[in-house]
């Protein structure tokens, strides 16, 4: 399946917010390395909630689960501010000091890949970043 286009976007959430200080804990991964998707988009996926999807941009990719949004509009997704968000936003701030969260083109894909966790997920991006 080739996927389907979407405009990403990223923001706080209260679950994201409530573990903070507990980033390398359950909660904070099940609150975090989610995708939101319209019900729609997710049946065009052929995905249900919790089943895995990929999320690509120019900057990167990153796989997380999709979750069933109540009242976004069908081409928008958003995934929390966080770790996986951060592995799809370009690094250059334009002087703003803060990546942009909103409006990046994003393909969505279903994927039998896993959720990488905290720790593999930054290994995996600092092995690439050695790469470059």
């Amino acid at each position: 399946m080739e996927g389907i286009k979407v405009i990403l976007i990223s923001g706080r959430t209260i679950a994201q917010g409530e573990n903070l200080e507990n980033k390398m804990s359950e909660e904070y991964f099940n609150a975090v390395a989610i995708c939101e998707l319209n019900e729609g988009d997710m049946a065009r996926l052929g995905v249900s909630a919790d089943e895995n999807v990929k999320v690509k941009t120019d900057y990167g990719e990153v796989v997380v689960k999709a979750k069933k949004a109540k009242g976004y509009p069908e081409g928008i997704a958003f995934i929390p501010m966080g770790p996986w968000a951060n592995a799809l936003v370009s690094a250059n701030t334009r002087g703003a000091g803060m990546p942009a969260y909103k409006g990046l083109d994003a393909v969505i894909t279903k994927t039998d890949e896993a959720v990488l966790y905290i720790t593999d997920l930054f290994r995996k991006y600092k092995e690439e970043a050695w790469k470059k």
